[in-house]
C-alpha cells in the first residue's frame, strides 16, 4: 500500500499546550486517525548552527532531537501539517513516498536453502 513517511524534527525541550512537542504531534495524529506514530530520541546529531550534541553526562538537558515518525495516507500528512501551522509551530519536517506492508511469518513460505 503506498503511503508517505512523514517525519517531524523537535528538540525535546520544546512544549505545546503544556506538553512536550513530541507527545502533542503523537497525540493530534491519533486525534485525526492516523493508524500510529512513534517517537524516538536522538543519540547525536546537528543542525543548521553546526553543533553537535551528544546524549553525553554533561551535555545540557534538552539539547538533542526527538523523531516524529508516521507512515500515513498523503491527505493524512497534509491534515497533520495543517494543523502544526494553526499552531504556529517551528518544526522541520521531511515527507518521503513510503511503501508500508506486513510480513505475516504464519502465512510465509518455509525458508529455502541448507537445513541448519
Amino acid at each position: 500500500m503506498d503511503r508517505v513517511f512523514l517525519r517531524f524534527y523537535v528538540h525535546e525541550q520544546h512544549r505545546l499546550h503544556w506538553k512536550p512537542l513530541w507527545e502533542w504531534l503523537l497525540d493530534e495524529g491519533n486525534r485525526i486517525g492516523v493508524a500510529g506514530g512513534s517517537a524516538f530520541r536522538a543519540m547525536a546529531g546537528f543542525g543548521r548552527h553546526r553543533v553537535l550534541h551528544e546524549d553525553r553526562f554533561f551535555e545540557l538537558q534538552g539539547s538533542l532531537t526527538i523523531e516524529v515518525e508516521f507512515v500515513v495516507t498523503e491527505d493524512e500528512a497534509q491534515r497533520l501539517i495543517e494543523r502544526v501551522a494553526r499552531e504556529k509551530v517551528r518544526v522541520c519536517y521531511a515527507m518521503i513516498p513510503a511503501r508500508f506492508g506486513v510480513i505475516d511469518t504464519l502465512e510465509a513460505p518455509p525458508a529455502q536453502g541448507p537445513a541448519a
